[in-house]
């Protein structure tokens, strides 16, 4: 066991800050603190010493330096056990450090910014905090490091219960340090690299990523698995408001509802089954874009994972809860929305912060791919009518909706679709017309009428034209086949319009 004598406190996060230091002060640890770590402190009526006044020297530059002072370092460095060590000390009149209570400036929220300059990214990295955190982790032996406001109960419980600190409390929380500044060092070299470079694919990728969470299993049961991500952000980071143990499978279909959900502008929901959409509706209001996208495929909507753009109204959980559901992806929730899901116990609900990734990351066997993330998006003035015919406006606004659903579904993806809602779906067949055929037989409204989109070209006509068996009169697709002609014509034959994006759209 290890007395704490001496403490310092410097944190960016001052959650819980004030508590932990009036539990120290009642331990009869002295308390030194820097800037407005100490004045919170100091507001509190808690006793502090200001590290200027230990060092001498003010905090100069702007903040810059505070710490940096042989009277930080050595009081930390310093070992217990060495008597050249301890009589250096005694003759610099430095008094030992027992206790390094830091944590970091917040530089992975600014460098998450939209716009973030490269100074304000410059200003935001620490120099001191990690510079006392490797030191006290290195002398783990002497000195206990803390670097999160979750490890304040702990330390201050044991050394009630025990009057100090055990060596394996220290090794754990020195292991826990260096995570957090190998973690920081890294969120600092990856976004720096990104600034000006020439391309947003790394020279190096790093995936040292902090596990959030064990999961009760992988994809089937004899799979072990864990959620690796950030906290706050995305699907990865939501937050759990109701409902049974997340699984494997959930994240993953969550993560596809929810990224297609946020395709739109206007209300709209997603319904997800096996990370392919059975159901998606963009409409006036959330309840009526959910009851359009559950039209669409009811059978398979049964066992879903729902994802959606706005926060969950009453009247739209009212709708829900008259299906078995496993998860809803949500902003958020209103209280009349959480009242009316609550005796659906099982449901998990997820409030979810939105979130951009530069890079879409999948795993092969001895590697890893990275691309960037697919954000094209359709624009109408850069699609180029083939046929003889244009698309009314009902049938371009059907296509536009059918061309962001189709972004989301596993290729070979076919979306049959009116204007805002999805009619039939036929997704991952190895050949396009099979993908054409699935859809027309998944469907359960009229097929007549409506519009498709093929993520990918036409190969041959024979996909047009079974489409057109069922009523189809308008085509999007990106075209480049060398068959396009054929298509074109088959179209033209049939009186439908087509239009070509020059955008491919392929999801494996």
């Amino acid at each position: 066991m290890h007395n704490i004598r001496r403490a310092i406190l410097s944190v960016t996060d001052k959650t819980g800050i004030v508590v932990f230091a009036r539990e120290l002060t009642a331990l009869q640890v002295e308390l030194i603190s820097t800037g407005g770590t100490a004045r919170l402190i100091r507001e509190a009526g808690i006793p502090v010493r200001d590290v200027s006044a230990v060092t001498g020297f003010p905090e100069m530059l702007d903040g810059r330096v505070k710490t940096l002072h042989p009277k930080i370092a050595g009081g930390i460095l310093a070992m217990r056990a060495r008597a050249e060590h301890m009589q250096a000390l005694a003759e610099q009149e430095i008094a030992p450090i027992d206790l390094v209570v830091v944590n970091l400036y917040r530089f992975a929220d600014v460098a998450a910014k939209q716009g973030a300059t490269l100074e304000e990214l410059i200003e935001n990295i620490d120099i001191g905090g990690p510079t006392m955190i490797r030191a006290a982790a290195k002398n783990f032996e002497d000195v206990a490091v803390v670097v999160s406001p979750a490890d304040y109960g702990g330390v201050v419980e044991e050394l009630r219960a025990a009057g100090g600190l055990s060596r394996e409390t220290r090794w754990r929380l020195a292991k826990k340090a260096f995570r957090t500044t190998a973690e920081y060092d890294l969120a600092i070299s990856s976004r720096l690299e990104r600034e000006e470079a020439d391309t947003p694919l790394p020279h190096e990728l790093s995936l040292r990523v902090p596990k959030l969470a064990d999961l009760r299993y992988g994809e089937n049961p004899h799979q072990r698995a864990a959620l690796y991500g950030t906290r706050g952000v995305g699907i990865a980071g939501a937050e759990q408001l109701q409902g049974k143990e997340l699984s494997y499978n959930n994240l993953v279909d969550m993560d596809a509802a929810w990224q297609l959900a946020a395709e739109f502008a206007a209300p709209a929901a997603a319904i997800v089954k096996h990370t392919n959409p059975c159901g998606c509706a963009e409409q006036a209001t959330l309840a009526e874009a959910y009851r359009k996208a559950l039209e669409c495929d009811p059978v398979s909507a049964f066992g879903g994972v729902i994802g959606v753009n706005r926060a969950v109204d009453g009247e739209t959980a009212r709708e829900m809860a008259k299906t078995f559901l496993e998860a809803i992806a949500a902003p958020d929730y209103t209280v009349e929305a959480r009242a009316a899901l609550a005796a659906k116990k099982n449901l998990r609900l997820m409030r979810v912060a939105p979130g951009r990734d530069a890079l879409a990351v999948k795993s092969i066997s001895g590697g890893f791919l990275a691309q960037t993330v697919d954000e094209a998006a359709f624009e109408r003035a850069a699609a180029v009518v083939k046929t003889r015919r244009a698309p009314t406006e009902e049938e371009w606004e059907a296509l536009a909706f059918a061309w962001r659903v189709a972004k989301h579904v596993k290729s070979n993806a076919i979306v049959y679709a009116r204007a805002g809602q999805t009619v039939g779906i036929g997704a991952g067949q190895m050949s396009r017309v099979d993908s054409v055929r699935l859809g027309a037989m998944k469907a359960v409204l009229p097929l007549a009428g409506t519009a498709v989109a093929s993520d990918a070209f036409f190969p041959f006509a024979d996909g047009v034209e079974e489409a057109a068996k069922h009523g189809v009169t308008a085509f999007i697709q990106p075209g480049g086949s060398v068959r396009d002609e054929e298509a074109i014509a088959a179209a033209d034959r049939l009186g439908a319009a087509m239009v070509f994006t020059g955008v491919r759209h392929f999801r494996h």
